[in-house]
């Protein structure tokens, strides 16, 4: 993730940072949702399988525990289907783990809301444009304004909360409505995931190059508008490294004097991270270097979390530094920003990991 808002302002305090030490993982614990949504890695519903249950999911948080995983953000399908989701949220703050949620906000309601605010650090809640763009794109007439009121009930309670957006093809128009939202609501995240050609998602088509070009100017503008006039909204992207090297562009033009600082932040922060500070653990326990990778590393029923963590193979490719891609990204002189960018959109391309990335704007 590219926390874009943040690095502007800290190069320009001369703030100084520590690189992030330990694994994220993001945990896909149910594969059952409430919705359809057109842009869905998991296959949420589609694909029949047998989530991992209470005892096995703390059996894993006890191994997470000991690999380091610092962050665990529960996903789905819709986490907040499972029964025992404050179950496994519980253990995992116990273990001393942050715990994010990513969720629809449909079963966000008066009766679980202080239950989310005792175990859940942050809620990330979808929208994905105006009301009839976002229940078109997630499948449900209503949708919307669901979603609507579970974050006006996170604001009203407390809790982190946070936009989700998805950058496709047909919500692209929505970027202003999206930032716009953000500051008549006082949502403190806006979030934007860059489309990863994955299960469902595989069936959409990505923003036309000049289209996706201007989109990222757009969201760079706005986060130095948000940073200048002091707006307390982050803006974060993901999915797409070639992000940062936008921003250090635009960082160039607009503070020639902060360049080297803003530089270093980034060769810090070390572009995409799938397999080396990122993991992703599905409902059945597959485990992936991120959520879209094709292909899984190991199973957390046969072989434990650690052991596979620390096999070898595609991990230690993708924890190369830097990493041995082909064609434009092999050649980049932003490798050591982006990192060669998304390993699975190169895959869902041209069926292998190391190829360049397809969705690369530069």
């Amino acid at each position: 993730m590219l926390r874009i808002t943040e690095y502007i302002r800290d190069a320009l305090s001369r703030k100084g940072y520590r690189p992030f030490s330990g694994t994220i993982v993001i945990w896909n614990i149910t594969n059952n949702c409430n919705l359809s949504c057109k842009h869905c890695y998991a296959n949420a519903n589609q694909a029949k399988g047998k989530d991992l249950d209470s005892e096995e999911a703390i059996s894993l948080i006890h191994q997470l525990k000991q690999s380091d995983v610092k962050f665990a953000i529960l996903s789905g399908g819709e986490p907040l289907l499972r029964d025992d989701i404050f179950d496994i949220a519980s253990e995992l703050k116990n273990a001393g783990i942050k715990t994010y949620l990513s969720t629809n906000g449909i079963l966000v309601s008066e009766d679980n809301i202080n239950r989310i605010k005792e175990h859940i650090d942050y809620i990330g809640i979808s929208i994905d444009g105006e009301t009839e763009i976002h229940d078109s794109f997630r499948g449900r007439k209503g949708a919307f304004e669901d979603s609507m009121r579970a974050i006006r009930l996170c604001l009203k309670n407390g809790l982190k909360v946070g936009v989700r957006f998805t950058l496709t093809e047909n919500t692209q128009k929505s970027l202003p409505f999206i930032f716009g939202l953000a500051r008549k609501e006082g949502i403190p995240k806006i979030y934007i995931s860059h489309l990863v050609y994955s299960g469902m998602a595989g069936n959409l088509r990505d923003v036309e190059r000049d289209d996706y070009w201007r989109a990222v100017e757009f969201i760079l503008k706005k986060s130095f508008e948000f940073v200048e006039k002091n707006v307390p909204t982050d803006v974060v992207t993901g999915n797409n490294d070639a992000d940062a090297v936008m921003l250090l562009d635009a960082f160039k033009k607009r503070y020639p004097d902060a360049y080297d600082r803003l530089y270093e932040r980034l060769k810090m922060w070390g572009g995409n991270q799938a397999g080396k500070r990122l993991v992703n653990i599905d409902s059945e326990g597959n485990v992936k270097p991120d959520p879209f990778f094709h292909d899984a590393v190991g199973n957390v029923r046969t072989r434990s979390f650690c052991e596979i963590w620390n096999s070898n193979g595609i991990l230690s490719r993708l924890r190369e530094n830097p990493r041995r891609l082909r064609g434009r990204c092999g050649k980049c002189a932003y490798i050591e920003i982006c990192n060669g960018n998304s390993r699975a959109r190169a895959y869902a391309r041209y069926g292998n990991y190391y190829e360049e990335d397809p969705a690369c704007y530069i």
